[in-house]
């Protein structure tokens, strides 16, 4: 064992240390990428089962002050009142399905019963003035019966979006029931309904339903940290060797060197 005796330097206890601590770092960053992986897959899944889902009143999923449980984000809900254009809002630095920046224009439907759904109809593009209210094609005038997806409140811990004030009139940056209750006076229904059906006639633009096939490069991710945490102790033992190696040769060569006979 005396041969190995210069792990104990300084060079590599140091060298050594480092390896301990990276081998768990990238096994934990594996797991947070698997983690990640399941995450996505498991969402995907909820995605396309709420989809495909026959849609159902709103009014029995969602109530005033309900906040939507995970289950039941992206289900297909419908809901039939008559718009309050008067009140509708537009939603700032929203993008359009191509990524240009715009509103979401946020129209409340007041049901039958007074209670009010909250319609996110689409984008609309902005116009030259930031702060006025951009040009958004008129919500259909009398009894409609819509259908979309249902979201739940948006909050700025949930969507990182700061709710700023001081906005211009009837412009907002998030879509929150809560806070619309307030502005309208009336019972609102947690959540908000994306809208699919009926498609606007030259109205804003409908969002795109949520990617749900692609489940991104998580789980290679994961495995390539913990093929990096395997490669750790294995490159360790090659230094080793190859250092053992090398002051063994280093030693021959001076022992070759002291028993060579002096020169006359």
């Amino acid at each position: 064992m005396g041969v190995y005796r210069f792990v104990l330097t300084r060079q590599w206890v140091c060298l050594t240390l480092i390896a301990l601590v990276l081998i768990p770092v990238m096994i934990k960053l594996g797991f947070w990428q698997y983690h990640r992986h399941v995450h996505r897959v498991a969402q995907n899944q909820l995605i396309e089962a709420n989809l495909r889902a026959k849609p159902v009143p709103m009014t029995e999923v969602t109530s005033p002050g309900h906040k939507v449980p995970r289950a039941d984000f992206w289900r297909a809900v419908t809901a039939t009142g008559t718009y309050d254009s008067a009140h509708e809002v537009v939603v700032r630095m929203r993008t359009s399905n191509d990524d240009k920046v715009g509103f979401h224009v946020v129209t409340p439907l007041v049901l039958a019963d007074g209670r009010v759904v909250l319609v996110d109809r689409g984008w609309v593009a902005g116009g030259g003035d930031p702060r006025a209210y951009p040009p958004v094609p008129a919500a259909p005038a009398g009894e409609v019966t819509v259908t979309g997806r249902l979201k739940a409140d948006e909050t700025s811990g949930g969507s990182g979006i700061k709710d700023r004030k001081g906005l211009p009139d009837r412009q907002v940056m998030l879509i929150n029931s809560g806070q619309q209750a307030e502005s309208l006076g009336r019972p609102v229904l947690g959540g908000y309904l994306e809208l699919t059906d009926p498609a606007p006639d030259g109205g804003p633009e409908t969002v795109a339903d949520p990617d749900h096939d692609s489940i991104g490069a998580h789980m290679a991710y994961a495995v390539q940290w913990w093929l990096f945490a395997a490669a750790v102790p294995v490159g360790w033992l090659v230094l080793v060797r190859r250092e053992k190696r090398d002051r063994e040769e280093a030693a021959a060569r001076a022992e070759a060197t002291e028993q060579e006979p002096a020169t006359a």
